[in-house]
Protein backbone atom coordinates (compact mmCIF):
# COMPACT_ATOMS: atom_id res chain seq x y z
CA UNK A 1 0.00 0.00 0.00
CA UNK A 2 1.53 3.09 -1.12
CA UNK A 3 0.71 6.84 -0.67
CA UNK A 4 1.66 10.30 -1.73
CA UNK A 5 2.93 13.16 0.58
CA UNK A 6 2.70 17.03 -0.48
CA UNK A 7 6.12 16.67 -1.69
CA UNK A 8 4.45 14.35 -4.21
CA UNK A 9 6.60 11.27 -3.07
CA UNK A 10 5.13 8.31 -2.41
CA UNK A 11 5.03 6.26 1.04
CA UNK A 12 5.19 2.70 1.78
CA UNK A 13 3.21 2.50 5.16
CA UNK A 14 4.21 -1.42 5.72
CA UNK A 15 7.46 -0.80 5.31
CA UNK A 16 7.75 1.77 8.55
CA UNK A 17 6.74 -1.22 10.90
CA UNK A 18 4.56 -0.99 13.69
CA UNK A 19 4.91 2.57 15.29
CA UNK A 20 2.03 1.74 18.28
CA UNK A 21 2.73 0.60 21.94
CA UNK A 22 4.62 -2.55 22.17
CA UNK A 23 2.46 -4.97 24.82
CA UNK A 24 4.32 -8.08 26.53
CA UNK A 25 2.37 -10.22 28.04
CA UNK A 26 4.70 -11.31 31.04
CA UNK A 27 2.10 -13.57 33.31
CA UNK A 28 3.43 -16.67 34.45
CA UNK A 29 0.03 -18.55 33.80
CA UNK A 30 -1.81 -18.63 30.25
CA UNK A 31 -4.89 -17.01 30.68
CA UNK A 32 -6.19 -19.37 28.23
CA UNK A 33 -5.13 -22.76 29.42
CA UNK A 34 -3.72 -22.29 32.78
CA UNK A 35 -0.80 -23.87 32.48
CA UNK A 36 2.86 -22.30 33.34
CA UNK A 37 4.43 -20.16 30.73
CA UNK A 38 8.22 -21.67 30.09
CA UNK A 39 10.54 -18.49 30.28
CA UNK A 40 11.12 -17.14 26.49
CA UNK A 41 14.64 -15.53 27.36
CA UNK A 42 15.84 -16.53 23.50
CA UNK A 43 12.50 -14.36 22.42
CA UNK A 44 13.52 -11.05 23.91
CA UNK A 45 13.75 -8.62 21.86
CA UNK A 46 17.25 -7.21 20.52
CA UNK A 47 16.85 -3.81 22.25
CA UNK A 48 16.10 -5.97 25.87
CA UNK A 49 19.02 -8.25 25.46
CA UNK A 50 21.17 -4.97 24.48
CA UNK A 51 19.85 -2.80 27.79
CA UNK A 52 20.95 -6.58 29.93
CA UNK A 53 24.03 -6.38 28.88
CA UNK A 54 24.89 -2.58 29.40
CA UNK A 55 23.49 -3.61 33.50
CA UNK A 56 25.77 -6.39 33.45
CA UNK A 57 28.86 -4.43 32.40
CA UNK A 58 27.83 -1.84 35.08
CA UNK A 59 27.39 -4.19 37.73
CA UNK A 60 31.09 -5.79 36.68
CA UNK A 61 32.64 -2.36 36.22
CA UNK A 62 31.21 -1.85 39.88
CA UNK A 63 32.37 -4.91 41.50
CA UNK A 64 35.70 -3.87 40.76
CA UNK A 65 35.50 -1.06 43.66
CA UNK A 66 34.51 -2.49 46.01
CA UNK A 67 36.93 -2.75 48.96
CA UNK A 68 38.80 -0.28 47.42
CA UNK A 69 39.85 3.05 49.38
CA UNK A 70 37.75 5.91 48.74
CA UNK A 71 39.92 8.95 47.32
CA UNK A 72 39.49 11.27 51.16
CA UNK A 73 40.50 7.81 53.13
CA UNK A 74 43.76 6.79 51.26
CA UNK A 75 46.62 6.96 53.36
CA UNK A 76 44.64 6.50 56.78
CA UNK A 77 46.32 4.18 59.18
CA UNK A 78 44.35 2.88 62.49
CA UNK A 79 47.47 4.73 64.58
CA UNK A 80 46.11 8.02 62.77
CA UNK A 81 42.70 7.40 63.69
CA UNK A 82 40.54 10.21 66.36
CA UNK A 83 39.29 6.91 67.94
CA UNK A 84 42.85 5.50 68.38
CA UNK A 85 44.29 8.37 70.15
CA UNK A 86 40.93 8.91 72.75
CA UNK A 87 41.45 5.48 73.80
CA UNK A 88 45.19 6.18 74.42
CA UNK A 89 44.51 9.12 76.28
CA UNK A 90 41.34 7.13 78.21
CA UNK A 91 43.92 4.75 78.97
CA UNK A 92 46.70 7.05 80.46
CA UNK A 93 44.00 8.75 82.20
CA UNK A 94 42.92 5.47 83.94
CA UNK A 95 46.60 4.65 84.73
CA UNK A 96 47.32 7.95 86.64
CA UNK A 97 43.98 7.32 88.82
CA UNK A 98 44.85 4.20 89.36
CA UNK A 99 48.24 5.40 90.65
CA UNK A 100 46.96 7.98 92.87
CA UNK A 101 44.97 5.74 94.46
CA UNK A 102 47.74 3.09 95.14
CA UNK A 103 49.46 5.74 96.42
CA UNK A 104 46.89 7.30 98.56
CA UNK A 105 45.79 3.71 100.16
CA UNK A 106 49.52 3.54 101.19
CA UNK A 107 49.51 6.71 102.83
CA UNK A 108 46.22 6.11 104.31
CA UNK A 109 47.68 2.91 106.00
CA UNK A 110 50.80 4.69 106.98
CA UNK A 111 49.06 7.29 108.81
CA UNK A 112 46.60 4.92 110.08
CA UNK A 113 49.57 2.85 111.72
CA UNK A 114 51.30 5.98 112.67
CA UNK A 115 48.18 7.17 114.69
CA UNK A 116 47.68 3.72 116.15
CA UNK A 117 51.13 3.97 117.76
CA UNK A 118 50.71 7.44 118.59
CA UNK A 119 47.60 6.55 120.72
CA UNK A 120 49.45 3.51 122.54
CA UNK A 121 52.05 5.37 123.44
CA UNK A 122 50.00 7.72 125.12
CA UNK A 123 48.33 5.23 127.15
CA UNK A 124 51.51 3.81 128.27
CA UNK A 125 52.89 7.29 129.44
CA UNK A 126 49.92 6.74 131.45
CA UNK A 127 50.49 3.63 132.63
CA UNK A 128 54.10 4.20 133.62
CA UNK A 129 53.82 4.39 137.42
CA UNK A 130 51.66 1.64 137.71
CA UNK A 131 54.20 -0.42 135.56
CA UNK A 132 56.91 1.03 137.64
CA UNK A 133 55.21 -0.23 141.10
CA UNK A 134 54.59 -3.89 139.77
CA UNK A 135 58.47 -3.87 138.56
CA UNK A 136 59.36 -3.04 142.24
CA UNK A 137 57.06 -5.75 143.48
CA UNK A 138 58.44 -8.46 141.52
CA UNK A 139 62.14 -7.12 142.40
CA UNK A 140 61.25 -7.57 146.36
CA UNK A 141 59.61 -10.65 146.74
CA UNK A 142 56.27 -9.40 147.02
CA UNK A 143 54.67 -10.06 143.78
CA UNK A 144 55.09 -14.12 143.19
CA UNK A 145 51.75 -15.19 143.59
CA UNK A 146 48.12 -14.82 143.97
CA UNK A 147 45.66 -12.43 142.04
CA UNK A 148 47.73 -9.64 141.83
CA UNK A 149 50.37 -11.59 140.15
CA UNK A 150 47.90 -12.66 137.50
CA UNK A 151 46.30 -9.29 137.03
CA UNK A 152 50.07 -8.19 135.87
CA UNK A 153 50.71 -11.00 133.70
CA UNK A 154 47.42 -10.31 131.94
CA UNK A 155 48.43 -6.31 132.26
CA UNK A 156 51.89 -6.71 130.52
CA UNK A 157 50.09 -9.10 127.51
CA UNK A 158 48.11 -6.87 126.65
CA UNK A 159 50.23 -4.47 126.13
CA UNK A 160 52.25 -6.52 123.78
CA UNK A 161 49.57 -7.32 121.47
CA UNK A 162 49.66 -3.57 121.02
CA UNK A 163 53.05 -3.34 120.42
CA UNK A 164 54.55 -2.26 123.46
CA UNK A 165 57.84 -4.36 124.21
CA UNK A 166 59.88 -3.87 127.49
CA UNK A 167 63.38 -2.58 127.46
CA UNK A 168 66.30 -3.85 129.60
CA UNK A 169 67.43 -7.00 131.40
CA UNK A 170 70.21 -8.32 133.23
CA UNK A 171 72.75 -9.41 131.09
CA UNK A 172 72.09 -7.35 127.91
CA UNK A 173 74.78 -5.49 125.73
CA UNK A 174 74.35 -1.88 127.10
CA UNK A 175 72.57 0.38 123.98
CA UNK A 176 72.99 4.35 124.85
CA UNK A 177 69.77 4.68 122.17
CA UNK A 178 67.11 1.94 124.63
CA UNK A 179 69.02 2.32 127.90
CA UNK A 180 70.36 5.04 130.83
CA UNK A 181 73.36 3.99 132.59
CA UNK A 182 73.01 5.49 136.18
CA UNK A 183 75.75 3.64 137.66
CA UNK A 184 78.75 1.91 136.24
CA UNK A 185 79.49 -1.60 138.73
CA UNK A 186 83.29 -2.55 137.99
CA UNK A 187 83.45 -5.10 140.55
CA UNK A 188 79.94 -6.78 138.95
CA UNK A 189 79.82 -9.82 137.88
CA UNK A 190 79.70 -10.55 133.92
CA UNK A 191 78.24 -13.19 131.47
CA UNK A 192 80.60 -15.70 130.61
CA UNK A 193 82.03 -14.31 127.08
CA UNK A 194 80.73 -11.02 127.71
CA UNK A 195 83.07 -8.57 125.08
CA UNK A 196 81.10 -5.16 125.73
CA UNK A 197 79.66 -2.72 128.30
CA UNK A 198 77.01 -5.17 129.56
CA UNK A 199 73.59 -4.94 132.22
CA UNK A 200 73.59 -6.04 135.43
CA UNK A 201 70.68 -4.53 137.27
CA UNK A 202 67.83 -2.84 136.36
CA UNK A 203 66.59 0.22 138.25
CA UNK A 204 63.48 0.89 136.20
CA UNK A 205 62.38 -0.81 132.97
CA UNK A 206 62.23 0.96 130.01
CA UNK A 207 59.03 0.41 127.20
CA UNK A 208 59.13 1.37 123.44
CA UNK A 209 55.80 1.08 120.76
CA UNK A 210 57.03 -0.15 117.42
CA UNK A 211 60.15 1.79 116.87
CA UNK A 212 59.47 4.92 119.37
CA UNK A 213 60.76 4.60 122.57
CA UNK A 214 58.38 6.13 125.62
CA UNK A 215 61.18 5.38 127.88
CA UNK A 216 64.21 4.27 128.41
CA UNK A 217 65.33 1.69 130.70
CA UNK A 218 67.45 3.26 133.26
CA UNK A 219 70.42 0.50 134.25
CA UNK A 220 73.65 -0.20 135.90
CA UNK A 221 76.26 -1.55 133.54
CA UNK A 222 79.91 -3.11 133.97
CA UNK A 223 82.74 -3.72 131.20
CA UNK A 224 84.35 -6.57 130.72
CA UNK A 225 88.12 -6.69 132.41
Amino acid sequence: MTDSTGAGVPQDRESEGHTGPVIRDKRRLDPETGQVREPAAAAAPAGDTADAEVLAAGDDAFAGDVGEALPGEAGVSAEDHPDTQLAADRLEDLRRLQAEYVNYKRRVDRDRARDREAGTLVVVEALLPLLDDLHMAKEHGELTEGPLLAIADKLETTLGRFGVERLGAVGEVFDPALHEALMHLPEADLPEGATETTIVQVMQPGFKVGDRVVRAARVAVADPA
